[in-house]
């Protein structure tokens, strides 16, 4: 078996590609740049040498014993939007993402609800597609089960033995950190960071506190699978290096996660798969970029300034979230923050999201049926196509924000002036120049679409979609739409009535409840909003 890229120079794969970049890559004209874990900076991303436009992308994926929680949706909306947009730059993109559908956690919950482990993880991976679909993030390329690659992380746990970087204890078999120089390097923690009795379970079938199981020996009632060191199953880390090996080949462009993957898993993911690659010396195995060569994570979504979890017990699911807000104001939550930085998880945040979102939706909605009126009258009405048109501004604007290691608040914040001008215009009576005001309003209603499929937030019916909205806000409020209806006509009459002071009063019952009204030429009109409570 050959080494990858760079683990010993005197391997023919590492000097061929020690090669430069594709020149059309090179020329393409809009440069990403994407931070990389390793290095700790920013840095221009290109495709593996060779490879055309393809690139490959792997994240890591759920553990499937229960709902999957708002930290887990930051993680794959963030990784979509960076699918996206490899795509609109017309990269072709390999995008894997992984199930670990057997582990001590499914086990435990199995034996607690008397199913089958693997039935149990089969369960919530569909509930997890189910999540995926609301929050619109595309279907990746391929979405392994760990169970579907058994015989190939049992031959990549042999190459690890063989190299001399594993060894059996008692029908286990465990990597031994220290026959590996460097172990750390992504995460920056060294062998004496991991003192035994603190961060890493004490075993004294260990020869180092550190060293991490490739292959846990069967116990009793457990699921088990046959391999040369007996019966068992393979340890959580070596999952995921035999899968990518096995789908996606030994050297890939992105792989990511949450930060809470970089230590251990990472760590560990990065010296396992530099270890079967080949029996090279173990010194040369210090090169990141033989097996990754960017490394991404996400921040975390914190309740109360602690990372949410389901250990620490503080979690919110996605299906929990989506009962009281629509899916694509969560969405807009979670990737209106960079992905680096970590998300503080408040009512106040996402009744903002669902605000904003509604305000755009309700715009692009108005324009709809401005242009539909407008083509109905017999007006022709056109969209400006030229470099400086407000469409193509906003455009180019929202792609140097995502080259800018995936900016998604510089790419919002540039919505928000065309947004202006649309509902300007769309307030403005038809005059002399009522053509140019229409162009202007088809203009940035479609570069505004445009934006929106780009990060994932395009409504398709947006009629159906606000009226979700409202649903939920009502839901929220704890109130059915006549409540709202019967308030708005009690306040009507005081108002005739001239009892200013009983119609504030049910102005500022639904304000409180996050219901807002609006006095109109078309009568008293409701939207959700922010309750007041909640901004005082």
């Amino acid at each position: 078996m050959g080494c990858p890229a760079g683990l010993q120079s005197s391997c023919p794969e590492a000097k061929l590609s020690s090669t430069t970049s594709d020149d059309a890559l090179q020329e393409h004209p809009k440069d990403l740049w994407l931070h990389n874990t390793m290095s700790g900076r920013k840095e221009l991303f290109q495709p593996r040498p060779g490879q055309g436009n393809k690139v490959s992308m792997y994240c890591c994926g759920v553990t499937v014993y229960d709902y999957s929680h708002v930290g887990h949706a930051r993680v794959y909306c963030a990784f979509d939007v960076l699918f996206r947009y490899l795509r609109h730059l017309g990269y072709e993109v390999d995008y894997v993402r992984n199930f670990t559908d057997i582990d001590d956690k499914i086990i435990k919950r199995a034996s607690e609800t008397g199913e089958d482990p693997l039935q149990l993880s089969q369960r919530f991976i569909h509930e997890f597609h189910t999540d995926m679909d609301a929050l619109n993030c595309l279907a990746p390329t391929s979405e392994p089960k760990a169970t579907d690659f058994i015989s190939q992380m049992v031959d990549m746990i042999g190459r690890i033995v063989k190299a001399g970087h594993g060894y059996e204890a008692d029908g286990s078999v465990w990597f031994s950190v220290e026959s590996v120089p460097g172990y750390g390097r992504l995460s920056g923690r060294s062998l004496d960071d991991n003192r035994a009795g603190e961060r890493v379970a004490v075993n004294t079938t260990k020869r180092n506190p550190a060293d991490f199981v490739l292959w846990k020996a069967a116990k009793v009632g457990e699921p088990k699978w046959d391999s040369p060191w007996g019966p068992g199953r393979p340890g959580w880390h070596i999952e995921c290096s035999a899968m990518i090996r096995e789908l996606m080949g030994p050297i890939i462009d992105i792989h990511g996660g949450g930060r809470d993957l970089i230590h251990p898993h990472h760590d560990n993911e990065l010296v396992q798969s530099q270890a079967a690659a080949c029996e090279c010396d173990r010194e040369n195995m210090l090169d990141h970029r033989d097996f990754v060569r960017w490394w991404m994570h996400l921040g975390f979504v914190n309740v109360d300034s602690e990372k949410m979890s389901k250990s620490l017990g503080n979690f919110f699911t996605i299906r929990d979230v989506l009962q009281m807000y629509h899916p694509m104001a969560l969405r807009w939550f979670l990737i209106n923050t960079q992905y680096r930085q970590a998300i503080n998880y408040t009512e106040r945040s996402l009744q903002e999201a669902s605000d904003r979102l509604y305000y755009i939706y309700q715009t692009l909605q108005d324009a709809e049926a401005a242009l539909t009126a407008a083509a109905a009258a017999g007006e022709q009405v056109s969209v400006a196509t030229e470099q400086h048109s407000n469409g193509t501004k906003l455009l180019k604007s929202v792609e140097a924000s995502l080259c800018d290691d995936l900016n998604t608040p510089q790419a919002f914040a540039a919505l928000s002036e065309p947004l202006k001008t649309m509902n300007d215009l769309l307030h403005t009576k038809k005059g002399k120049k009522a053509g140019g005001r229409l162009q202007t309003i088809a203009t940035l209603q479609q570069a505004l679409n445009s934006v929106l499929e780009l990060l994932g937030l395009g409504a398709g019916d947006i009629g159906a979609v606000l009226v979700e909205m409202r649903q939920r806000a009502l839901h929220r409020a704890g109130l059915k739409e006549q409540d709202v209806e019967l308030s708005i006509e009690r306040r009507a009459v005081a108002r005739a009535a001239k009892d200013y002071a009983s119609a504030d009063k049910e102005r500022a019952f639904l304000a409180e409840r996050g219901i807002m009204i609006m006095d109109g030429s078309e009568g008293t009109l409701w939207r959700p909003g922010i309750p007041d409570s909640q901004s005082n």
